[in-house]
């Protein structure tokens, strides 16, 4: 399915990100993760080498310095980024999504004051700052009395932030955040909330602790704190009171752009299961040439295939949602991608036995990395109670008594 229908530069986007990944990320992959500190897992030179493979910008149109890609193209580009690390994956696509929304979200003059720096940063990254230490799931199946701590109080000529947002992908590296807090005090943050475009330059904006994470951890998650922050009224993005909106409107690739980094290490893990069942003899013959073994990989297959096409409708549909999208694909398609890189990152584990749990086959280093995503971009129980409120909406329980009454 991969390449189907794209155009020349979509195709050729995609074989530019495979030989980044082989040639830039690879060979280095393995190092970054086993630094102690979280901080130094992270790379500028790999930003830097996506940035001159033109990958960094590619989801900006040609006008304002990118090709242009599309929502499924961004995609696939995001699952071949995974395939050589998550981390990786997970700085890229932040960015590509994030560049996506403020082209479409953004005034003209937020694009003209912001895009073009963005375009020109070799380093350029962007990072998108919703969850607190107590508001995690809360934005995803919101509830009537629940709201963002991170507080906006309006003042001359802008607003004044005060509050921590942490678990920031890109949080301490991006040259622009797009913020969520709330301005209507009594309401819920679905209803009450507002989306700041800040800059790390802005007074009162600092950097807390970089996470220590288990895997993932090419990705820098940190905590931001606002103390006192002005952010003027010309940053704000979308209506005041209305930043659910900015989700609901232009991140609706958002969920399958997670499905497709997480199920760049189920590619991974499944090409290194292949590649050992193929070498390793033992019992007689080839691992892969022993039944049970092969109904294993005939498995990983399947459902690896089923998770992308899943992934790739909701990105498509995403760009032409006058054609019937489906809100519950903004929920679904990463729980199910996840759960897949879950089953295909384990069962690896189990056929390379007790060489699967050394470091140097590179196996253990894949589970830490898919457990991320069974939490990371929403927790799968938060996600699938979000799909379940379309479901109900669709099949509402009648209005009558108790049926034995």
């Amino acid at each position: 399915m991969q390449g189907a229908g794209l155009s020349s530069d979509e195709r050729g986007m995609l074989e530019i990100t495979r030989r980044f990944g082989e040639e830039i990320v690879a060979p280095v992959a393995a190092e970054l993760d086993s630094r102690p500190d979280p901080a130094d897992c992270f790379s500028w030179e790999i930003v830097e080498r996506a940035d001159a493979a033109g990958i960094r910008t590619a989801t900006l149109t040609k006008e304002h310095g990118g090709v242009g890609i599309d929502s499924l193209t961004t995609a696939m580009v995001i699952e071949e980024l995974g395939k050589f690390d998550l981390g990786v994956s997970v700085v890229l696509a932040q960015t590509l999504k994030i560049a996506q929304t403020l082209q479409a979200a953004a005034t003209p003059d937020q694009r003209d004051r912001f895009l073009p720096d963005y375009a020109a940063d070799p380093r350029g990254l962007l990072a998108i700052a919703i969850t607190e230490p107590d508001r995690s799931s809360d934005y995803i199946i919101p509830y009537a009395d629940g709201d963002y701590r991170t507080r906006a109080v309006p003042t001359d000529g802008g607003w004044v932030i005060n509050g921590q947002k942490h678990f920031i992908s890109n949080g301490n590296r991006a040259r622009l955040y797009l913020l969520f807090a709330q301005t209507e005090p009594g309401k819920g943050l679905a209803e009450g909330s507002t989306c700041f475009l800040v800059e790390p330059s802005a007074p009162g904006f600092s950097i807390g602790r970089v996470h220590d994470k288990m895997g993932e951890r090419l990705a820098n998650n940190a905590e931001l704190f606002f103390e006192d922050c002005f952010v003027p009224d010309e940053n704000i993005l979308g209506e005041v009171g209305k930043g659910f909106d900015v989700l609901a409107r232009f991140f609706p690739a958002s969920n399958a752009y997670a499905a497709a980094s997480v199920l760049g290490v189920a590619q991974a893990a499944y090409s290194r299961a292949l590649e050992w069942t193929r070498n390793r003899y033992q019992g007689g013959s080839y691992l892969l040439e022993k039944d049970s073994v092969a109904q294993v990989l005939s498995r990983m297959r399947m459902k690896i295939d089923a998770a992308q096409a899943y992934i790739h409708r909701a990105a498509w549909m995403s760009d032409n949602r006058q054609l019937g999208w489906d809100p519950k694909m903004g929920a679904l398609p990463k729980v199910f991608a996840s759960e897949v890189a879950w089953e295909v990152v384990t069962s690896t584990l189990e056929l390379h036995g007790g060489y699967g749990y050394m470091r140097d086959t590179g196996v253990e280093k894949l589970v830490r990395d898919a457990a991320a995503f069974l939490h990371s971009d929403g927790a799968n129980a938060s996600l699938l109670l979000k799909a379940a409120r379309f479901i109900r909406q669709d099949a509402p329980v009648p209005v009558r008594g108790h049926p034995d009454r």
